[in-house]
């Protein structure tokens, strides 16, 4: 079975343990998803069965949207509610202050990942590290920082909605927001409104080539994708050096012309 669909990630749940939970409630066995939520994050998550499994790298998955709610004077090794350290009550932040920090966090900003992530160190996912208490040293890694809404702040919970590129760690975005403001903070909610153009719709079944980032091209000879048949550039209506889709009614294959020369990514992929 090939298909594409979002699906929305409850909290309290990794991503790969919810993708088990759907291979089961379809009855499939090859199946992904792109974009790691935390366990403790909710949302929208884009998944794929069968051969479509090969296609998250040509899907146009940014911007990302998010709401979070940070709480202010928390401190957690994991910038979420769990492993909280310390509660402290501070006082009110005024709005001039936040709108200050808002404004300063825009664009591209360098970051350290936390240590309770999924990036990867010798092999290892990172939480795998914090949970035994040894330090690892994660690399600084650079995020986009689009939009940021104010849409409540109800002392100490601060509670804003972000507009980020892909890589982005809203965990660590809100430890740079403390930073700014002197204090500690961490995380009580997190929700993935919308990557690119997939936004959570009962698991409906999506057309991916219309959210394939490349351009169609077209073939006199339709036969020859059918067969998958060797493509040469008096095949093509066009003939710039790039990656293309093109498509019959049953299947589409994704080709990449370069060096006046054309080769297949990927080759007759069932639509369904």
């Amino acid at each position: 079975m090939n298909k594409l669909f979002v699906a929305y990630k409850p909290r309290d749940i990794s991503s790969n343990d919810y993708l088990q939970r759907l291979k089961k409630r379809y009855k499939v066995e090859k199946a992904g998803y792109a974009g790691t939520l935390d366990p403790f994050a909710q949302g929208t998550l884009i998944v794929a069965f069968g051969s479509f499994t090969k296609l998250f790298r040509f899907l146009n998955k940014a911007p990302k949207i998010y709401e979070c709610t940070m709480w202010l004077g928390v401190k957690s090794l994991s910038l979420d509610d769990k492993n909280i350290q310390s509660i402290e009550k501070i006082k009110e932040v005024s709005k001039d202050e936040i709108e200050s920090v808002k404004a300063k966090l825009l664009g591209e900003l360098s970051f350290i990942p936390p240590a309770f992530s999924a990036k990867r160190i010798n092999g290892k996912r990172a939480y795998e590290f914090a949970r035994k208490n040894e330090e690892v040293k994660l690399n600084s890694c650079i995020m986009n920082i689009y939009d940021c809404e104010i849409l409540s702040y109800a002392h100490p919970f601060l509670s804003l909605r972000l507009t980020v590129s892909e890589g982005a760690y809203i965990r660590s975005y809100c430890e740079l927001f403390a930073k700014e403001l002197n204090i500690n903070a961490t995380l009580t909610h997190l929700k993935r409104i919308k990557e690119g153009a997939f936004v959570y719709e009962n698991e409906k079944n999506l057309n991916i080539l219309d959210y394939l980032c490349l351009k169609k091209n077209y073939i006199d000879d339709i036969n020859k994708l059918e067969n998958g048949s060797k493509l040469s550039l008096e095949d093509l209506k066009f003939k710039d050096e790039a990656m293309y889709f093109i498509e019959s009614d049953k299947y589409f294959s994704i080709i990449e012309l370069k060096d006046s020369k054309i080769s297949y990514i990927l080759n007759k992929v069932s639509k369904c």
